[in-house]
């Protein structure tokens, strides 16, 4: 989802949270007080000042879990249905969490009415945010249509296979807002608007650049793994979605899948299979486990920092660039491990018995402990505590040559603990590294909260077993 339009969402869930919660104040007080206090009627002028932190608490409670359900985290969100289902479970444990958990000491009149006030509760709530979301979700529908807001698709290749695909777009424009701003040439005879043609695909980059491309689609006769990995490999730093219509293998394999009955299936080369609330539910463990983790390891960074500092001249830290979420350089942050500039002759893997490592360095990579400062990387963003593990551009490059699919781990963020590592070792070679990448692809084709659990626990044993380089 568009972050402006995320941040409105936001804001009208919290006036959708506070109206909620007046109405049922207004309801409880009315119905509820009334039987006990009976006639009283100045009571119910006078101010309660006792529930300012509910006033507080029920905006924060909500946005947090409609956080979890993952509304927040889809790029654009097109589904009337899905959002009538987040909106619905996410006001069902809202209105659990308040209602049982904040009025649990609330004087009970009978519990007729007690579990009649829940479900009054679930659906203010439901029907107040939905009419909200609708609401600017019909608005953003709209604009769409009307070309106010884009949603350019750039076509690669002009035969039989792009022309297929600009008529099921064009059938389907004026719903979803589509529009194809050109073709790039590639090898194909030219049965398209020749008017239309932007470059050939040398200029890839430079076209990209120059129109506001949201979805490039990759549409080429009989076309191969490398040529469609090639281009992605190009595409992926330029936030675009990367798409291509899908070949028999594809198809019979499952790889195709799709949102919407009436638009073409295509295969999703730059979107992560896991669902969205569990990509919520992911980064929410990444970011408390690895605050609590750094809290109740403290004292483990004191002695390893104070070992490092006094094992051998240099800084305590090493940092290191390395490419990440959509092809994104960052530096990551480990224990120095090694004698200072033991690359001045250039990156080298380190090996068994390696000269380069210092003395406390060689237990500290047997334990991972040279890792621990990777859990801040976590919290900033950069990683997760589960995915595949980042490398250098410079080894990328080389694993490229041999796996040009190597793109295909951009679309998740890069894990403290991998899959790969498990199953085959430390990498310290090319062919070791190619070798893991097919464990990455393998996971994030099955990406769920149980499998990095999974992940988690076999990774947990291969640290105490001492099974690092």
């Amino acid at each position: 989802m568009n972050r402006k339009r995320t941040i409105f969402y936001i804001l009208f869930d919290i006036v959708a949270a506070l109206l909620v919660w007046l109405l049922f104040y207004l309801y409880r007080r009315i119905t509820n007080d009334m039987v006990i206090l009976g006639g009283n009627v100045e009571y119910y002028f006078v101010p309660d000042y006792s529930l300012l932190p509910s006033i507080v608490s029920f905006p924060i409670v909500a946005l947090f879990i409609h956080y979890l359900t993952g509304f927040y985290n889809a790029k654009v969100r097109y589904s009337r249905l899905v959002e009538l289902f987040s909106t619905l479970v996410g006001s069902f444990f809202i209105s659990t969490i308040i209602y049982f958990g904040m009025l649990v000491d609330d004087v009970v009149v009978s519990y007729t009415f007690y579990y009649r006030s829940f479900l009054i509760l679930w659906a203010m709530f439901f029907t107040v945010t939905y009419l909200f979301r609708i609401t600017q979700t019909l608005i953003l529908l709209s604009q769409l249509r009307k070309g106010l807001i884009p949603n350019n698709v750039l076509i690669i290749g002009t035969g039989d296979t792009a022309h297929k695909v600009t008529e099921i777009i064009g059938n389907d424009s004026s719903r979803t807002g589509q529009k194809i701003i050109g073709y790039i040439a590639v090898r194909d005879r030219v049965v398209v608007d020749e008017n239309m043609l932007l470059g050939r695909l040398n200029d890839l980059e430079q076209v990209v650049q120059s129109h506001i491309v949201n979805e490039v689609i990759i549409a080429v006769d009989d076309m191969d793994n490398d040529m469609i990995f090639s281009i992605a490999n190009r595409l992926i730093v330029s936030g675009v979605d990367v798409k291509f219509a899908p070949r028999l293998f594809e198809v019979v394999t499952g790889h195709v899948s799709f949102t919407n009955v009436t638009a073409e299936p295509l295969v999703d080369i730059t979107s992560s299979r896991m669902p969205a609330w569990q990509q919520s539910v992911k980064r929410f463990f990444d970011i408390t486990s690895s605050a609590i983790a750094m809290i109740i390891l403290l004292p483990v960074y004191l002695y390893v920092a104070v070992r490092v500092k006094l094992g051998s001249k240099g800084p305590i830290f090493y940092k290191q660039e390395r490419i990440g979420y959509e092809g994104r350089p960052f530096m990551i942050y480990k224990f120095r491990t090694m004698y200072v500039d033991a690359e001045s002759k250039g990156p080298q893997l380190s090996q068994v018995g390696d000269p380069r490592i210092t003395p406390f360095g060689h237990v500290m990579r047997k334990y991972r402990l040279d890792e621990l400062p990777q859990f801040w990387n976590i919290i900033k963003g950069d990683m997760s505590i589960v995915g595949p593990r980042p490398e250098r551009r410079y080894y990328i490059e080389q694993i490229e040559r041999i796996a040009p699919y190597y793109c295909l781990v951009y679309k998740v963020r890069p894990g403290l603990l991998s899959w790969g590592p498990i199953k085959i070792g430390y990498s310290d070679t090319i062919e070791k590294m190619v070798e893991r990448l097919r464990y990455d692809i393998i996971y994030m084709d099955n990406m769920t909260i149980q499998t990095d659990i999974k992940i988690l626990y076999y990774s947990i044993g291969v640290i105490l077993r001492g099974k690092g380089q």
